[in-house]
């Protein structure tokens, strides 16, 4: 993610970040980006979220905040269960070897997350920092794992962070074929069953346009994690119930 130095406001640790509206446009070279500097704290990152914005920087470089307009979104209601999907799924709840858990085993999700490679780049953008912070999110109440686990191992999963009912998601990992789909479905599941309407899922890629995800006009999308972010937070806990949401759908 290399970026020009070019004018791009600097944030002390604490400070406010700048209206959404200022960030790039999508027609420059990083579109989306919003401010660079501040800190990782507890207080930074949920003012950061609960505003759209959210952290994404490579090794050498600064805190970078983003805001892209339009945002990826996933509609729960349009979570695409292809048939190879629906039919690893259906293998998986059968099975009494293969569980979902949530929040058993969130630094290593993390870590594994940070081990893989996001769409376009060259090397991690979870860096330690990130992993740190996170963690302390995690430890918060506002950072969950959805762990897939099979035959007592974690095969896959991801992590997402939650204000009340505004759901961002973050990472994924697999380390066998659907682990990280089967993770996201239930999430999915557990999103329904709560009323939650839609996760986050921040940049456009073709891996997330295939299960449903859209853009969405930032505006809009600000507009309803206004609204979310003030519901009651939510037990995260997952339910094999949840997964009625899913198969029967």
């Amino acid at each position: 993610m290399p970026i020009k130095k070019l004018p791009l406001p600097w944030l002390e640790s604490g400070g406010t970040f700048p209206p959404v509206d200022s960030a790039w446009d999508s027609n420059s070279e990083a579109p989306g980006l919003l401010a660079a500097g501040g800190d990782l704290s507890v207080g930074t990152l949920l003012r950061a979220y609960g505003s759209g914005i959210f952290p994404w920087f490579s090794e050498g470089q600064p805190i970078l905040w983003w805001s892209p307009d339009p945002r990826m979104v996933l509609s729960t209601q349009n979570f695409r269960l292809h048939r190879s999907l629906r039919q690893a799924l259906t293998r998986f709840t059968r099975s009494a070897d293969c569980e979902i858990r949530f929040d058993t085993a969130f630094s290593d999700v993390i870590a594994a997350c940070a081990s893989s490679r996001r769409h376009g780049q060259d090397g991690t953008w979870i860096l330690p920092p990130m992993v740190d912070a996170y963690c302390r999110l995690h430890q918060a109440g506002h950072a969950h794992s959805v762990e897939t686990w099979v035959d007592g191992k974690l095969v896959g999963g991801l992590y997402c962070v939650a204000i009340g009912g505004a759901v961002f998601g973050e990472s994924m990992f697999t380390h066998i074929p659907d682990a990280s789909k089967i993770a996201l479905a239930a999430l999915v599941g557990f999103c329904r069953e709560h009323g939650i309407a839609s996760i986050d899922c921040q940049q456009n890629t073709s891996h997330l346009a295939s299960l449903g995800a859209r853009e969405m006009p930032r505006k809009v999308f600000l507009q309803h994690i206004e609204r979310a972010q003030l519901e009651p937070p939510i037990n995260w806990y997952f339910s094999a119930l949840y997964w009625n949401h899913i198969l029967s759908a």
